[in-house]
């Protein structure tokens, strides 16, 4: 079903994927199940993370579970397409992170015939649309949206609860400082 050969000129149809939801929903764990699918396949693929991001490792994503795979960091969403050097499947973690340039990078790259997938947050702790994810998920071919469970009710939960009083909406943490959340449980604790 994916990459297939356009047979009139020899090109690989290139497509955007985004992988969304909150904190423990097990989006980076499922960005790694697709890249080793890639890898198994002996595909040619980069995986990028934002520098800021520095939880777990400078040289590898890894999920709250502690699965891991080499990725290099960036600064900016503009240093994917000067490292990238014609890999097919191009993948970056933590999307909400990179600024709204990331946006036009995925599309440059999806042009050009490579597999692009974007793994982030699709809200931050209010609740409210983040960073280049609303436009990222608008312009994909697919979108699959990852719940966790509800650590208040045991519900679907879509919402990343900030358990401190902190304002800013970059606050990297892990379950000290976030909680998974459902719509009904959230809006308890925000009123």
């Amino acid at each position: 079903m994916f990459l297939e050969l356009f047979p009139e000129n020899g090109k690989y149809r290139g497509w955007i994927e985004v992988i969304c939801g909150s904190m423990f929903s097990g989006k980076t764990e499922e960005l790694i199940r697709r890249l080793k699918r890639v890898r198994f396949a002996e595909i040619e693929l980069l995986l990028f993370q934002p520098v800021i991001d520095t939880r777990y490792d400078a040289e590898k994503i890894v999920s709250h579970n502690g699965s891991s795979f080499e990725a290099v960091q960036v600064n900016h969403s503009t240093d994917i397409l000067e490292i990238w050097n014609n890999e097919r499947v191009v993948a970056i973690d933590e999307s909400q992170f990179f600024d709204n340039d990331l946006i036009e990078v995925a599309r440059v790259l999806a042009s050009k015939g490579v597999r692009v997938i974007c793994a982030g947050l699709d809200m931050d702790f209010l609740g409210q649309p983040y960073g280049p994810m609303p436009s990222l998920m608008a312009t994909a071919e697919y979108v699959t949206k990852v719940h966790a469970i509800c650590v208040s009710c045991g519900n679907l939960a879509q919402f990343s609860h900030r358990k401190s009083k902190e304002k800013e909406q970059l606050l990297l943490g892990a379950m000290g400082e976030y909680e998974p959340l459902c719509r009904v449980c959230y809006n308890k604790l925000q009123h």
